[in-house]
């Protein structure tokens, strides 16, 4: 059995949170991507999403956080990812565990329904993504693209 001072040196009484982020393609097979303004990964583009709220389903929490932040309502998902998100623990205090869907696309247009959490919705191919993107949503890329359902975080 390990020491589990070497995960929690400091020995705190902090659990992780559970994440929902949601991968939505369009017709063209471009992402949405929303650049974030809220404290947490601020300036980073990220999928829309958010907490797994207590008693609801992972699609159930994708659906309410997608309707939330963009506006759309996406009546389909498929899980297709599990990421540690662990990049933010020194700067922001956070440490993530997020659940990735897919979510599948009937159309509309993505507003901004939380212009204090994000600037703005766009559409990207994937040849074309911007720059920074959160590390949840990098993460969930790679396991997609991968084919694969589990990308361990970078150990930098």
């Amino acid at each position: 059995m390990s020491d589990t001072k070497e995960c929690n040196p400091h020995g705190l009484v902090e659990r992780p949170k559970i994440g929902i982020g949601v991968m939505i393609l369009n017709e063209r097979a471009e992402m949405l991507l929303g650049q974030r303004s809220g404290a947490h990964g601020a300036g980073e583009w990220a999928f829309p999403g958010g907490h797994l709220e207590f008693g609801c389903t992972i699609f159930k929490s994708a659906a309410d956080e997608v309707f939330e932040e963009t506006g759309l309502v996406i009546a389909r998902y498929t899980l297709i990812s599990l990421a540690e998100e662990m990049r933010y623990i020194a700067s922001d205090g956070k440490h993530y565990l997020n659940i990735g869907v897919l979510g599948y696309y009937d159309g509309g247009d993505p507003r901004v329904m939380e212009p204090h959490k994000c600037r703005e919705w766009r559409w990207f191919a994937d040849d074309a993504l911007p720059s920074p993107l959160m590390e949840s949503t990098e993460l969930m890329l790679e396991a997609y693209r991968k084919g694969v359902f589990y990308i361990p975080p970078s150990t930098k």
